[in-house]
């Protein structure tokens, strides 16, 4: 019995010494919660909230892909409210998205012609037959989206760049004649290649410099229920290798991006194997755009590998995600955390595919499709509309929507929902040319991912979407953290560079 003892003992203060030797990470914890927690810094860790530790290792030796930038859309119907809003409250959501102290967003998109989230249906090109668009006009962006862009360009000291994306083209350059469905007649194809260019200089003329383009938003259409004009992926390649790539070269925009499809994850195979079918075609794409909408719960990881495999060193960039069909919630933080949100499928999907389109919380939706984005080579993670009204719009088609920021512009209002600070989860502290980093982490429940920065620092975002607490031990080279992540949390843990 005495020798029992003795060896319990022994062991204890072999454990003890161990704690004491243990080398201690440094890290500042943020989180974002479901009871309450808003972008919060954890300042005191406490103790293990269970019996099971999760480990997690980080390994910053291996990297995988180099980060583009986080961030949101500006669109006509953000920007007009924004206009509504007294100065103060315009200024404050201004610098919430673009500030250093805010989200720090670093990749934006915008529209080019009127998009669903327009007050009206609009082309800068309004004059028929007009081959050599010698009327083109960018007047409609001058009163409410040019000045938008402006101000955040003021506000961000960092910088961010700009992607823009049609729509459609003018009705008269389709077999359609129409602003909804239909194709770009061939006849056009230089018109329109034209366009791109005409736009990239007249946003140069107003002091904003445009990075890059997709092609077409939503190739496939929309159901047609508002401004689209399809592409079969060859058509779509076709256009960039023959007309567009070459038009932007000649004019001197040779450097300006172009990713291709701009559309669901699941249907990439059939895009990429075209973008990509020769050197004469990748030449002019440097990389590919995706959409969540075939589900916003399943990231579609074989999809996303084998587009980065297919062309390994070209952009990976989800370019458009919200809550869709949604009148959002004002002022109801608890709503963004329940599973009552639906999407768009939600009431039509077939029986075997109604596992896509479950009720899910809107922040789930965003933590687990960024996190499982980062995880699955994609570079860059960009949110749809920035602010919205009280009834998910102001739009012409009347398609309601959820934004990140809500406002009452009647009653000059502000709500930043848990969106808002879900987003600024990753654009704050994962900033562009980081490298997403190996991450062993030991529990399937908790989604995890990291990436260190080009001044050394980490960032880890860890996502806990059940109720039960969980108790973390984070090594790096040797050295432990541990903590606690509450049930229903999102954390970014940032570690200073050493």
């Amino acid at each position: 019995m005495k020798t029992l003892q003795k060896y319990i003992i022994l062991s204890l203060l072999t454990v003890m010494s161990c704690m004491e030797n243990k080398e201690v990470l440094q890290v500042e914890i943020f989180e974002t919660s479901a009871k309450g927690h808003a972008l919060t810094k954890i300042e005191t860790f406490g103790n293990q909230v269970n019996d099971s530790v999760v480990k997690v290792e980080l390994f910053p030796e291996t990297t995988f892909q180099t980060i583009t930038g986080f961030g949101g859309a500006f669109t006509e119907s953000s920007a007009y409210l924004l206009n509504k809003l007294s100065k103060k409250n315009r200024d404050t959501i201004l610098k919430a998205y673009f500030s250093k102290d805010g989200a720090n967003y670093s990749l934006t998109r915008t529209h080019m012609n009127s998009c669903d989230f327009s007050l009206s249906q609009y082309s800068y090109s309004p004059v028929e037959d007009d081959i050599n668009l010698e009327h083109f006009t960018i007047e409609a962006d001058t009163s409410d989206l040019i000045p938008m862009i402006k101000d955040a360009m003021k506000v961000s000291e960092d910088g961010f760049k700009i992607f823009a994306s049609p729509w459609t083209a003018a009705p008269w350059m389709k077999d359609n004649n129409h602003w909804v469905g239909g194709k770009l007649l061939p006849k056009y194809y230089d018109t329109w290649a034209l366009f791109f260019s005409k736009y990239i200089k007249a946003y140069q003329e107003e002091g904003i410099d445009i990075w890059g383009f997709t092609v077409e938003n939503e190739p496939h259409g929309n159901g047609n229920n508002w401004e689209s004009m399809h592409f079969t992926p060859k058509e779509m390649t076709d256009f960039v290798e023959f007309h567009l790539g070459p038009k932007l070269e000649a004019d001197g925009y040779g450097d300006k991006i172009i990713l291709g499809y701009d559309q669901n994850r699941a249907g990439l195979k059939e895009w990429v194997d075209e973008m990509y079918r020769d050197e004469k075609s990748s030449k002019y794409f440097h990389g590919t755009a995706i959409h969540w909408y075939e589900s916003t719960y399943e990231v579609f990881p074989e999809a996303l590998q084998y587009a980065h495999n297919k062309a390994p060193n070209k952009y990976l960039i989800e370019t458009e995600g919200c809550v869709d069909s949604q009148v959002p919630e004002w002022k109801d933080d608890a709503w963004y955390w329940k599973k009552e949100a639906t999407d768009w499928g939600w009431d039509w999907a077939a029986a075997d595919e109604k596992y896509l389109h479950p009720k899910y919380a809107p922040v789930n939706r965003y933590a687990r499709d960024i996190i499982g984005c980062l995880n699955n080579w994609v570079d860059g993670w960009v949110d749809w509309n920035m602010v919205l009204d009280r009834q998910g719009g102001p739009n012409w088609f009347k398609n309601w929507c959820v934004a990140p920021v809500i406002v009452d512009d009647e009653n000059d209002e502000v709500y930043f929902t848990p969106l808002y600070y879900t987003m600024a989860h990753f654009s704050k502290y994962i900033r562009p040319g980081a490298k997403v980093i190996l991450v062993d982490n030991q529990d399937e429940k908790l989604q995890v991912t990291a990436a260190q920065n080009l001044d050394g620092s980490i960032a880890v975002v860890i996502f806990n979407e059940f109720e039960t607490p969980k108790s973390i031990s984070l090594s790096l080279e040797g050295k432990t953290a541990d903590f606690n992540i509450d049930g229903q949390a999102l954390q970014t843990v940032f570690i200073q560079k050493t």
